[in-house]
């Protein structure tokens, strides 16, 4: 994804998922942006915001339109009530059991395109969780650069217990906690806290229920606050080094280097330390 200039308007102008002229609760996907930060909360709490495709295509617009806009630097992604996401809506899963394998491919990128979305999307991405973080709403969690954790909330990829293959997630699970967990996550789907979770590379930050809140504003606006440049240098580059040798990486991070030398904002901050040290 690429900011233009002239996606520059907010979200509400365009007809996305803000749009004026749908109620609130009509919404798969709520959207709210302020100081810099973009709160997209998944909003069927009655189905524990299952991923049904008309999430799907609400959250990929809504994602679209924060790459759009200049200001949003932070997107934060939640959902209503209790639990965090429960995965793909069963019922619509259960009915693609019909339906020709090419016609499911196609249907199953469109949650890896989100994936790929939160993985491109320049501004830095934070899954906030509470309650159950299920299969492929783990994995949209796991897609986020940062994953903030109420200590009650549960993660894992429970399809091998519906006869299932948590497939789409595997690449991110891998990178993330390693061939092993990995393995074992996926082929027993058993549960784990937030605590493990993060002890296993899953969460960035386990954090006490009654500070949840606070915690998720204050980090969201620590980094609207940050270079938006740099933040975007450091999440491409830890992207691009997958799989690249060790001089290979050096090099990349030498190429990243000089890029954000010619930052405006780096000037600026080097300038200032120097004249107030």
């Amino acid at each position: 994804m690429a900011r233009s200039e002239a996606g520059r308007g907010d979200a509400r102008t365009r007809g996305g998922p803000d749009a004026p002229g749908r109620e609130g609760a009509e919404r798969r996907v709520l959207v709210r942006r302020e100081g810099g930060v973009a709160t997209l909360t998944l909003n069927r709490p009655d189905k524990r915001n299952a991923l049904d495709r008309r999430t799907l295509a609400e959250l990929k617009a809504a994602l679209h339109d924060c790459d759009l806009a200049a200001d949003v630097r932070v997107v934060v992604l939640r959902g209503a009530g209790q639990d965090f996401c429960a995965g793909l809506d069963l019922e619509e899963l259960l009915a693609s059991a019909d339906l020709p394998p090419e016609e499911n491919e196609r249907r199953s990128m469109e949650l890896g395109e989100l994936f790929i979305a939160l993985r491109e999307i320049p501004a830095v991405t934070v899954a906030a969780v509470t309650g159950r973080a299920l299969a492929g709403g783990c994995g949209l969690a796991t897609a986020c650069d940062v994953v903030v954790a109420s200590a009650g909330a549960r993660f894992g990829y429970p399809e091998i217990q519906r006869g299932f293959v948590p497939a789409m997630v595997m690449t991110m699970l891998r990178r993330t906690v390693g061939e092993k967990t990995a393995f074992d996550l996926a082929a027993t789907g058993r549960l784990v806290g937030a605590e493990q979770a993060a002890q296993m590379g899953l969460v960035s930050r386990c954090v006490p229920a009654e500070d949840f809140e606070t915690e998720v504003t204050k980090l969201a606006a620590q980094l609207a606050g940050s270079s938006p440049s740099a933040l975007a240098l450091i999440k491409r580059q830890l992207h691009e080094v997958e799989g690249l040798g060790f001089a290979a990486g050096v090099a990349l991070g030498a190429r990243v280097n000089a890029v954000a030398r010619l930052a405006p904002e780096f000037r600026a901050s080097i300038a200032a330390f120097l004249k107030h040290r």
